[in-house]
């Protein structure tokens, strides 16, 4: 008998559990019916059957009139059916995860797929998510999930759940494509992230390096910075192209074109050092500690495509004393109105000094071979937190990272300027250059 007891008392407290537990993954459900039910109670009882019946419909018609309320209810739905899912998804991934899964703080839905926050439990870390990504994409049916830690606190994380590539519906032209005119002092549109939300890059005292492997589309964003800087006539653009071809287009609005002549580059860089020694002398005599918008001294961008060439050349004396010059205005000329934009295949430390390589504030990946290399170009660490450039599929073309204000690497696809495209602002830009007003020469 007491055997008979101690099992009924098991099954009892087994199916009261499971009950529980589903009353707790559907509670929204469950309390979005019994709210009304509940108010219907009262009104029946208060007003009578009939006189109860037409107050709830009118308040239910008025309630559910806004098209506002209507979305928050379905998005509400939305979110509980995610978190379920979600839970039900770390059930499936064995060992502490399944026992104790993560709590759910939030879910909000983008153009392909969902952010999920999750707080980890105690006696689990983002290592055993990373480890089990693919089990809890299998359980969720989706294309990929990824993993990201809060880099202001360990104990939350973002699950991203991917349905679909973010990217098949971007389809958004180049912002500046048919202007007439573009203040450089403005940010410079450059893409789209997941979100289908815009990207832009703000470089006034700023300098930028962008890495990846050939083909990722390093040529193509320094494309869009300098459409962006050549709109804009004040702007005095000196373009290094170690492919002579890729920056070769814009060479009729440049204040100096560079090709493979490594001499002639370090002649270009000292004329930039001597303006900005110049520059300094301005300010100090003003009053004034950076160039500031519409001053008489306009910004002076420096495009270099293919860094590698310049800085580790076959002369090793000359590449070193093109090294320290840029390094200079890389480290000097933010505050007198120089930037600096540079691109290369690889920017590890025999390629690119560190000395040079480590003063770049921001940083822009494309498709990288591996996880090091992503690091070299956003930085040590990045890849560990779920930013890393080697996940990009070599399918993705022009998609990349982008490290700038946030201060925290954004997934995002490039605008794309084809040739003839390339060619029409190029011709815009050359034309307001020759109606620019006189400013202060070299």
């Amino acid at each position: 008998m007491q055997n008979n007891s101690s099992s009924s008392t098991s099954i009892t407290g087994e199916l009261a559990a499971w009950m529980l537990k589903g009353i707790l993954r559907w509670r929204t459900e469950l309390l979005m019916i019994l709210i009304p039910l509940i108010v219907f109670d009262f009104l029946v009882n208060k007003l009578g059957h009939i006189i109860g019946v037409v107050v709830m419909t009118l308040l239910l018609a008025v309630f559910f009139y806004p098209k506002t309320v209507r979305k928050a209810i379905k998005q509400t739905f939305h979110c509980s059916k995610i978190r379920r899912h979600v839970t039900a998804a770390f059930g499936c991934v064995g060992g502490r995860l399944s026992q104790y899964p993560p709590a759910i703080t939030g879910v909000v839905s983008t153009l392909g797929g969902e952010h999920v926050g999750l707080r980890l439990r105690p006696g689990t870390s983002v290592e055993d998510i990373k480890r089990c990504t693919d089990v809890i994409a299998v359980a969720l049916g989706v294309r990929e999930v990824r993993i990201k830690v809060d880099a202001t606190r360990m104990c939350n994380a973002f699950l991203t759940i991917i349905y679909r590539n973010p990217f098949e519906f971007c389809n958004v032209p180049f912002p500046l494509l048919g202007l007439e005119h573009f203040n450089s002092w403005n940010p410079i549109p450059v893409g789209v992230d997941e979100d289908g939300k815009l990207v832009t890059l703000l470089l006034p005292e700023r300098n930028l390096l962008i890495g990846a492997e050939p083909g990722g589309g390093k040529s193509v964003a320094l494309s869009l910075l300098v459409a962006g800087f050549a709109l804009d006539p004040s702007v005095d653009l000196w373009l290094f192209d170690g492919k002579l071809v890729e920056l070769a287009p814009w060479s009729s609005c440049a204040k100096k074109f560079v090709g493979i002549d490594i001499n002639e580059a370090i002649n270009a860089l000292e004329l930039l050092r001597s303006e900005m020694e110049i520059r300094y002398e301005v300010l100090l005599a003003t009053g004034l500690r950076k160039i500031i918008p519409g001053s008489n001294l306009p910004l002076n961008v420096v495009v270099i495509d293919e860094l590698s060439l310049y800085v580790a050349g076959v002369d090793k004396k000359l590449s070193a004393k093109f090294t320290e010059l840029l390094r200079d205005l890389v480290a000097r000329g933010r505050a007198a109105g120089i930037i600096v934009l540079a691109a290369t295949q690889k920017p590890s430390t025999d390629i690119i000094p560190s000395a040079l390589r480590d003063l770049f504030g921001f940083r822009w990946a494309f498709r990288c071979a591996t996880r090091d290399a992503s690091d070299t170009v956003l930085g040590s660490g990045w890849a560990s937190q779920g930013y890393s450039a080697s996940d990009i599929d070599p399918r993705e073309r022009g998609v990349g990272l982008l490290l700038h204000e946030g201060g925290v690497p954004v997934r995002l696809r490039t605008f794309h300027l084809n040739d003839q495209e390339i060619a029409t602002i190029s011709q815009i830009a050359s034309k307001l250059r020759q109606t620019r007003p006189n400013t202060r020469e070299l």
